[in-house]
Formats: structure tokens, sequence, C-alpha cells
């Protein structure tokens, strides 16, 4: 067994490596790791990223993402490969799973639960945390994701927010049938502000913005993404999508996903969150929807945890874990 490092397309694509090689280029990797076998080929694989990275403390922080391990003993020479070649780069601290930001996919599943996988939810085999932890990483940050089964509920609105947002000027809706397009450069705006002070907050490019919601456009109910808007300017942002893994596993198309919230960081705007959350129920239930989930919530964000638990239960947990590079 042997680590062997990429650095171009080409490169991924002559090794055979499951990633794909557009990929990596999208993502703006800075290196591809392989553990390959002799005889077997390529048994585990990552990419890591240094150059846009994540900031923490006073860490210079790596990254470790594009993950996938066959087997114990080739996750054990890819990580210590993977953790090696960040501290040869000036890095302090190593994190992952993450795909280089918070933008794309990341953290591991770690309580799985009884609910089927969904819909832009990380998934993975639960040997694959322990590989991490095996590695020396620690849990970093836990996340979770709780599921609403009724619906018909009774609203938790309170009446007095309402009409304070109603008397600021905002204006709540749902979009139209060819409006989604062109409000996202709208929304990559609100959403630069808006997450700017979240933990591992990093920039992302408006190119690199628009090409991950191109790639989920085609299957996205207008009706369940809402828009609270002051005047001309978008002030709050909630996106839901139905839930079409379930329909690709011959389950019952009854559930779609609040993946998205976004609020500008305004003292007028406080409460707006719960609002738009009760009125994207609302439209799903009068859509036929019959459950709804609440998608992988920050622990830390209480405001967050405080609306959902509001509605929802706890269906599954998520961990992200780093490695103290300076002591290893």
């Amino acid at each position: 067994m042997k680590a062997v490092e990429c650095t171009s397309t080409e490169e991924i694509r002559g090794l055979a490596s499951a990633l794909n090689p557009a990929q990596f280029e999208e993502d703006h990797a800075d290196v591809h790791l392989l553990a390959v076998d002799d005889h077997d080929g390529p048994r585990a694989r990552c990419s890591l990223w240094w150059s846009k990275v994540p900031k923490l403390d006073t860490h210079r922080v790596g990254v470790i993402g594009h993950y996938s391990a066959s087997n114990n003993l080739a996750a054990e020479l890819l990580l210590r490969r993977a953790t090696g070649r960040l501290r040869d780069a000036g890095c302090t601290c190593a994190i992952g799973p993450m795909d280089g930001s918070t933008w794309r996919r990341y953290r591991f599943v770690t309580d799985v639960g009884h609910e089927a996988a969904f819909f832009l939810e990380p998934q993975n085999p639960q040997e694959w945390p322990l590989q991490f932890l095996v590695g020396g990483f620690s849990p970093i940050a836990s996340y979770c994701s709780a599921i609403n089964l009724d619906l018909s509920c009774p609203a938790r609105r309170s009446e007095r927010t309402a009409a304070r947002l109603r008397s600021s000027g905002v204006v709540m809706r749902s979009l139209r049938v060819g409006e989604v397009g062109w409000y996202v450069p709208r929304i990559y705006r609100l959403c630069r502000v808006a997450f700017r002070n979240n933990f591992l907050f990093a920039d992302l490019p408006e190119n690199d913005f628009m090409r991950l919601y191109e790639k989920i456009l085609a299957i996205v109910r207008p009706e369940l993404v809402i828009v609270a808007e002051q005047q001309t300017e978008l002030v709050g942002f909630l996106f839901a999508v139905p839930d079409i893994l379930r329909q690709r596993s011959g389950l019952p198309t009854d559930t779609f996903i609040i993946k998205t919230v976004a609020i500008l960081p305004r003292r007028e705007l406080a409460g707006l969150g719960a609002i738009m959350v009760e009125l994207v129920q609302q439209i799903g239930r009068d859509l036929g929807f019959a459950r709804c989930i609440h998608a992988l919530m920050d622990e830390r964000n209480t405001s967050a945890r405080n609306i959902s638990d509001s509605y929802a239960q706890t269906m599954r947990r998520y961990t992200l874990y780093a490695k103290d590079l300076r002591f290893s």
C-alpha cells in the first residue's frame, strides 16, 4: 500500500480515482491523495485544501474532503499522509470531512436514527467517523436534522412579531414559476452577509454559488422558496425542496426539506425566521406534503433549534472533526 499525490485532473483520471476529476477542479482543491494497493488499485482517497479555506481562531486551517476509504488500513495511511501534507503546507489545524468549505458537502453522519437518508444530506459508512478518530481527530462541531411528522399542528405564529414586521415594510411571499433563477444572484448577496459570522465561514465566488444552485434548479418547487423583501431589498430567504430521494427509493413522496434560512442581521428583522418556517410548512401542507425535515442545523444555533423544537423531533446527528497539527 502506498500514498500517491495528484495535482491535476489528468493525473486523477490516470490513476482511476473514484472522484470525478471535474469536481476536483470545480471545488478548487490543492491536492488529491490516493492510498493505492499494488494489486487492487486505489483503496482510499481525499482532497486537500489550504490556499482558500475557512478561518479558525489563530490557526492556519487545512481541510480534508472528497473522502472515501474501503478499509481501515488504507484510511490510516491516507489520513497520516493527508495531515503530514497539510503540516508541510504550513497548516496548524486539519478539519474534515469538508469539500473545501461549508458551502459544499461536509460532516459525517454519526447517529443514523431510523429515518431514510434525504436529498442533499451527507451519507457515509459508519466506519468513516471511526477512521478519523483513530487518526487522532476529535469532534469540533455537532449538527442535527429534525422531522415534523404533522404539518397540521397548530401554528406557532406570534401575531405581535408578524405585525411588527409588516409595520417595518417586510413582505413575504413564495417565488413564482420562472423567478427562482432570477433571484439566485440576490440570494447569493444576502447569504454572504447573513452567514459571515457563522462558524468556519469562508467566502465563495458568485460563479461557484451559481453552479451549486444550477445543479438543483430542475427539482425546485418555487412555492417552497420564500423571500422576504423590504421595499426593493431582499432581507430574508428560505429555501426548501421536495425530498426526491424518497421517490427514487420507492417511498411515499410526502416529505420536503427546509435546507437554508438566511436573514440579514438587523434588529428589526428579529423573528422573521420563525415566521418564514411557519409559512413554508403551511404551504407544504397545502401542496399535499405530510412531513417536513429541518435539515443540518448547527447545534450551537439556538435560534434555529428553538424554532425547530416547536414543531419537530431530532432524527439524525452529524459531526465535524479537527486535529491540531502543532503537537502531532
